[in-house]
């Protein structure tokens, strides 16, 4: 994925009903964002149904991490190809993103000026779950345009030390911390305090993006794991367990270190 080329989220008043009744990934879900299908109108309907899937177990989620005290909204990426998808859909987002209440926070806070274009879904750290050809993902990301999240967690670094964020990180072995496009990765679970100051030397908020991302293998002819019955509840879970790392970093009242003299 290219982080510069993310479409657009669908507005809310776009988003389709989420699928009902007990969720199972199947094939269809996959093929329909290979390569060959991916430009083809008539897969529309086919990726519809996985965008509704991806929609019911981004709002399972959030409605259980809203029970914990976080009220987050769920939106999805657009299934058929149009001008912000380049006319090709190669994968499907679910997004876990702030709220209004949180929002309306932030704007107080950045002005009126800078925190016009928040409900943009890139524009802020998020949570997501998304599908393509060949792989399930889970991940907590923060856009380069979402500068403020990502200004606000390396300011937190800098004033309250590496160790709470490498604890977190290193909680969930399996994901990976990675720098925008660079090919380098930092595997959680295994992270020192070097090697997470090597990470934040380049990081530079507003022009390089965050992730902390697992990826599920699903290739095509051995897509048989990811299509088990309890793929979908483990995903969700899956998304529950970066709430901490989020809340670390992600601008809020309970982590307010955006401006210089905040705290």
């Amino acid at each position: 994925m290219v982080w510069g080329s993310m479409p657009a989220p669908a507005q809310r008043s776009e988003e389709p009903r989420p699928a009902a009744g007990a969720i199972v990934l199947e094939e269809g879900d996959f093929h329909a964002l290979s390569e060959g299908l991916a430009r083809d109108p008539q897969y529309n309907d086919r990726r519809l149904l996985a965008r509704r899937k991806l929609l019911a177990l981004g709002k399972r989620a959030a409605g259980e991490i809203a029970a914990e005290g976080l009220e987050l909204e769920c939106r999805t990426s657009l299934h058929n190809p149009t001008v912000f998808n380049q006319m090709r859909v190669r994968r499907l987002w679910a997004y876990l993103v702030r709220g209004k209440a949180d929002k309306r926070a932030l704007r107080a806070v950045l002005g009126s000026e800078l925190g016009k274009d928040l409900d943009s879904a890139y524009r802020n750290a998020y949570l997501c779950l998304a599908l393509e050809a060949g792989f399930v993902e889970v991940s907590l990301r923060i856009h380069a345009d979402a500068w403020f999240d990502a200004q606000n967690l390396k300011n937190r670094l800098a004033r309250e030390g590496l160790a709470a964020w490498k604890a977190l990180l290193n909680a969930r072995p399996g994901y990976f911390l990675r720098l925008h496009d660079w090919k380098g990765e930092w595997r959680c679970g295994a992270l020192t305090t070097e090697k997470l100051e090597e990470y934040l030397a380049s990081f530079v908020p507003g022009e390089h993006a965050l992730a902390v991302e697992r990826r599920f293998p699903a290739p095509a002819g051995a897509r048989g794991a990811a299509l088990a019955p309890g793929v979908p509840d483990e995903l969700v879970r899956e998304l529950r367990a970066l709430v901490p790392l989020y809340r670390y970093g992600a601008w809020s009242k309970e982590s307010d270190f955006l401006f210089p003299g905040a705290r």
